[in-house]
């Protein structure tokens, strides 16, 4: 079923890169984008790159811009914030939210992600939804009922056809930079568990036409293997996003 269902790569920046050198890695990646297989490929630069990367990207089909988080509100006294309306009048048609960094070192909450997804939503922008476990609830075995619940309390609120303008990404947040790998089978446990979940809350042809990407230190040595899973329809890349070339080599992964 995986190849009635869209794949995209998406090459998460964080906080990386001046202004001059996110520009210079944005050419390199459109410069270097073959532009078929059918696979989108989306960049998430940090939000003083999203205009002028969002104009690179503008005339590159299969390409999109991504911003990597957003406000609850639509504009107001929050100082140091960027609200959706204002990604989406530069170009972005993605936001990341639920981003396991943003759960642990902002301390955003299910209840707080559940507005930023209704708010995005209104603005335009579709989504890309991170939910993962840590090493702790990993060991202690309950993992799949725990990234169940994230993506429950977020999202299953949501009409099927709001809810089709949102892409999953697992994160592993326990095989992110901590030497621990999650292999491919452990990869694809969650994906058909997430997608199983789609099924019970939407039904199953919807679930099959769900997009759910890996977001665990993926790499250009072990995307093949990760995006040959049945269930794993790309990645949210990190550290690899960051060199043109290995990038490009995961995009070419497919």
């Amino acid at each position: 079923m995986q190849n009635q269902r869209k794949q995209i790569v998406a090459g998460n920046w964080k906080m990386h890169k001046t202004f001059e050198e996110g520009l210079e890695l944005a050419g390199q990646i459109v410069s270097g984008f073959e532009g078929d297989k059918g696979v989108e490929v989306v960049l998430a630069p940090p939000f003083i790159h999203q205009k002028a990367v969002g104009e690179l990207l503008a005339g590159v089909e299969g390409m999109s811009l991504a911003g990597q988080n957003c406000h609850q509100e639509a504009f107001g006294a929050y100082t140091g914030e960027v609200s959706a309306e204002m990604l989406r009048s530069v170009g972005a048609r993605y936001v990341i939210l639920g981003h396991s960094e943003r759960r642990q070192y902002f301390g955003e909450d299910d209840e707080l992600l559940r507005a930023k997804v209704d708010r995005a939503l209104e603005a335009g922008l579709d989504i890309i939804f991170c939910c993962g476990e840590s090493l702790e609830v990993r060991e202690g075995g309950d993992f799949l009922s725990f990234v169940t619940g994230q993506v429950e309390a977020a999202l299953f609120h949501l009409e099927e056809s709001s809810m089709a303008r949102v892409v999953l990404a697992y994160e592993p947040i326990w095989a992110i930079g901590t030497g621990r790998t999650a292999s491919p089978e452990q990869a694809q446990e969650m994906h058909a568990h997430l997608r199983k979940k789609l099924g019970e809350r939407y039904g199953v042809a919807f679930a099959e036409r769900q997009t759910i990407l890996y977001g665990g230190s993926c790499k250009p040595t072990n995307a093949k293997e990760l995006f040959s899973q049945p269930d794993v329809d790309g990645g949210l890349i990190g550290g690899a996003s960051l060199v043109a070339e290995d990038f490009l080599s995961i995009c070419r992964s497919f």
